[in-house]
């Protein structure tokens, strides 16, 4: 019994066990002092407890097979949890828990190494990439959105600025014979600080000075209060991560509402500014298609084609470090409550999920498909042609046919 019990506590240094409530502590020790489960079975059960919990689910307790027969017992266990897994997500009668209900967090100004100018993190040839550069103008963000990547990169409650970011941008040296794509959205928000430190002001006199830059400012905030005030350079374009209120409520605490990110996007299409929409992640539950589909009506409505230069699909696709972070986090989200299949190396839907989800948002925005540009963020070469009917050989095929999108619907000159 000793003996085991050392293994038992060896096995659980460096899990979530003790992050569990007591009485499924004392269950799983129980459990596994009786059936003597291995070094990765006792992890696996921590992971579908705390999995459980998150989701709102029936406890790891309640749902613990009885039998005499260790591999009998955890062959149900994992049958049960995975049936959880692959059933669509209800969100009806789910609680929300430690959300934050109001954004805290400290700001600190240092002199960083460099500009934070690169290629776009994800970029791969193993899925079909734009080849963006992002531009990291501020690092971490005020959200709270339960699937974001950035809380695995950066601390959340410290947002960063350069204190030279707008000389280190002032003297960047770029080709003026080429066209570049450039976005502020990927370290943080692009427009939830405002012009805090200056960094709208840099951006714009960066825009004005270099007309062959497309910058674009990705968001889920309605702080357009700087864009109203000011003259947009014609070359920036303002895009806005959109999705149902079903999500939002749930999953993107502290965002902006639907209402108030559509009304933003029409404000500054109603002053020349070009617009665009990302629904990334689209995520699927119960009559999701029909809530996604009413969000995409609403833009058609609101919006004419000519005002908007993009639209983009994506779903939630994770890497382990994120998953290792969420399960560490005391907190509801049925974010990943969704059957995990291999995607060029990280975890996400099923082939068949993803081909539904993409031509149902694609086939939305049929009277837009000649004026508008569409992609795909993030997948398989093999997607596009299921989605759209046609595909790009390489990403820079697809980069040039983006590019000139962009640059025809802003009226400036390509260079690519």
């Amino acid at each position: 019994m000793n003996s085991y019990l050392d293994k038992f506590n060896d096995s659980i240094k460096n899990t979530i066990f003790n992050k569990l409530p007591q009485k499924e502590q004392e269950f799983i020790l129980k459990k596994c002092l009786e059936y003597e489960f291995t070094f990765s079975q006792i992890r696996q059960i921590i992971e579908i407890a705390r999995d459980l919990e998150m989701w709102g689910e029936k406890t790891i307790i309640e749902i613990f097979p009885s039998h005499t027969q260790k591999k009998v017992i955890f062959a149900r266990l994992i049958k049960a949890y995975e049936e959880l897994r692959n059933r669509p997500n209800s969100y009806e009668n789910f609680e929300l828990k430690n959300i934050r209900n109001e954004q805290k967090f400290s700001f600190k100004t240092e002199n960083k190494d460099g500009l934070g100018l690169g290629l776009c993190p994800v970029a791969s040839e193993k899925t079909r990439c734009c080849n963006l550069l992002t531009l990291d103008a501020v690092e971490s963000c005020g959200f709270d959105c339960s699937y974001c990547s950035i809380q695995s990169f950066y601390n959340q409650n410290t947002i960063t600025f350069d204190s030279n970011f707008a000389t280190k941008l002032k003297n960047l040296n770029l080709d003026k014979n080429r066209t570049y794509h450039i976005g502020t959205g990927q370290s943080s928000d692009s427009l939830l600080w405002g012009n805090r430190e200056g960094i709208l002001d840099a951006l714009f006199l960066f825009a004005k000075t270099n007309p062959n830059v497309i910058l674009e400012f990705k968001t889920k905030s309605d702080n357009i209060s700087y864009f109203l005030q000011n003259d947009v350079p014609k070359n920036i374009l303002c895009t806005w991560s959109l999705n149902t209120p079903t999500i939002i409520k749930n999953e993107e605490h502290l965002t902006a509402s639907l209402d108030k990110r559509i009304k933003s996007a029409r404000a500054l299409a109603d002053k020349g500014v070009k617009v665009g929409f990302h629904f990334h992640p689209i995520v699927e539950y119960e009559n999701y298609l029909f809530e996604y589909e009413e969000v995409y009506g609403r833009l058609i409505k609101e919006f004419k084609s000519d005002e908007v230069a993009l639209v983009s699909f994506g779903t939630l696709t994770f890497i382990k470090p994120v998953i290792k972070q969420l399960r560490d986090r005391e907190f509801r989200s049925k974010i990943t409550q969704m059957p995990f299949e291999d995607a060029s190396g990280k975890s996400s839907y099923p082939r068949t999920t993803k081909v539904e989800m993409f031509k149902h948002a694609y086939n939305s925005f049929r009277s837009w498909h000649s004026v508008v540009f569409f992609y795909l963020c993030m997948e398989e070469h093999e997607m596009w042609k299921e989605t759209f009917g046609y595909q790009y050989s390489t990403n820079n095929d697809f980069e040039r046919a983006m590019l000139g999108a962009y640059a025809k619907k802003l009226d400036i000159e390509f260079l690519i």
